[in-house]
């Protein structure tokens, strides 16, 4: 068999691959529609949403699906895509996926489909949510790729890309237009463009990101390693050039969070009589003290004996990301580094036993796993890793290693990933926790 008939089967392996991982990633967000919907009948604990949308006197199935959606911090990025920012409290939610429910919301205004004076409701701009968080099926490709360049495995790009369709949160990652789906889809797509050395295109991505959530300025380290970092392990030099580009798109990448609070200054500190109590702090941020003010973020604010249910909740996954990044830190990227400072020591040539989920090109996931990981643990709500560690590719490059090198350890991260994805469906749908 020569060299290119080999190259066309394995090419049609691999799209062969991505149909099936796009038909099973619609399959997943539709069981998950179905499932959340039903569960969505029963009584609520919090009847907030049955306040804002009445049952209406005949079946809606607009109405149903909204309501359903309606949870949670729904509430609040429903609010903002309705009537801008109204109240304090919600500059804590940065304005991307408001403007996304927006958007699609007024899709059929703009088409001329319904009058252009009708003013958006509630319905509306939830329905809009639920339509763009469609974006979430085609998440599942960009990983089978970003998979695939960095492990040179299409069994591994196949089981990770599995592995990723049973996230700990699939309602808001697949379904409440929440943060999750957008940023994850945008996470994945500017660290594919990374590895594809598309600099511009993944500086354009994570520009995207930080206008969704804060931690979306973590990305443009990515930028950083593979202009800097990486070519500084190789080369040992550096020309000032990289460096100043690098600067330049990691500029870019944070401008959209950066104008967010010098907006925000503008509006609360300059063009105020009485400038807010968070003007004189340095930096003069909204974002982290509405955080700190009304949802008590902070170093160790979160770690009392009442949110003890909330850390046994989120242990599965930030257990599963600080044994991997631990795991890859002490057998990949500190042998890399000992080479890179002592490269005649002959402690520099020593092995680790050889795997396949150790490649060097995932120095910069590791690294970025650890730090979020360490922030949700120490200076958040800890239990929103259930929504966050989906964003990371990290997460399941670690279970699919789990499975693969440690099958008993593997199959339990699976059967909880099932069994507790069902729960949580159902947890959203009657208005329980975790938020």
């Amino acid at each position: 068999m020569t060299s290119r008939s080999i190259s066309r089967s394995e090419t049609e392996a691999i799209q062969n691959e991505r149909r099936l991982l796009l038909a099973l990633s619609s399959i997943t967000t539709l069981l998950t529609l179905v499932l959340t919907v039903t569960a969505s009948q029963l009584p609520l604990f919090d009847t907030s949403p049955q306040v804002l949308l009445p049952t209406p006197p005949h079946f809606s199935l607009r109405h149903i699906l909204a309501s359903a959606v309606l949870r949670w911090d729904a509430f609040h990025f429903a609010r903002i895509a309705k009537d801008g920012y109204v109240y304090e409290n919600e500059w804590a939610f940065l304005p991307g996926v408001a403007w996304v429910m927006r958007g699609v919301a007024g899709l059929p205004r703009l088409v001329g489909l319904l009058p252009a004076e009708n003013a958006l409701e509630w319905e509306d701009v939830l329905l809009g949510g639920l339509l763009a968080s469609a974006v979430s099926i085609w998440s599942v490709l960009a990983m089978y790729d970003l998979t695939l360049l960095h492990f040179r495995s299409r069994s591994i790009a196949l089981l990770a890309s599995l592995l990723s369709l049973l996230p700990s949160s699939p309602v808001t990652l697949r379904l409440a237009g929440y943060t999750e789906t957008f940023f994850t889809f945008l996470s994945y797509h500017g660290m594919l463009y990374c590895a594809r050395r598309q600099w511009l295109r993944a500086t354009c991505c994570f520009a995207l990101a930080s206008i969704l959530r804060s931690n979306g300025i973590l990305l443009c380290g990515f930028v950083a390693w593979g202009l800097v970092i990486e070519p500084l392990f190789e080369h040992r030099s550096i020309h000032p050039s990289r460096v100043l580009y690098a600067a330049v798109l990691c500029t870019v990448a944070i401008s959209p969070f950066i104008y967010y609070q010098y907006h925000a200054y503008t509006l609360f500190c300059l063009g105020s009589g009485s400038p807010a109590l968070w003007c004189n702090s340095v930096p003069p941020s909204i974002y982290t003290y509405v955080q700190a003010r009304y949802w008590n973020v902070g170093f160790l604010r979160y770690w009392t004996l009442q949110q003890l249910p909330n850390f046994l909740l989120g242990a599965p996954p930030l257990a599963l990301l600080f044994v991997f990044t631990l795991h890859y830190t002490r057998s990949a990227l500190i042998p890399h580094l000992l080479t890179f400072a002592f490269p005649s020591s002959p402690s520099s040539s020593l092995r680790q036993k050889p795997s396949l989920f150790l490649p060097q090109s995932i120095a910069p996931h590791a690294i970025h796993a650890l730090i979020l990981s360490a922030l949700l643990l120490f200076a958040s709500h800890t239990q929103i890793v259930l929504r966050t560690a989906a964003s990371m590719p990290l997460t399941y490059w670690a279970a699919a290693w789990l499975l693969v090198e440690h099958p008993r350890l593997g199959r339990w991260w699976v059967g909880w990933s099932v069994v507790w994805g069902a729960a949580s469906c159902v947890l959203w749908a009657v208005f329980l926790p975790p938020a």
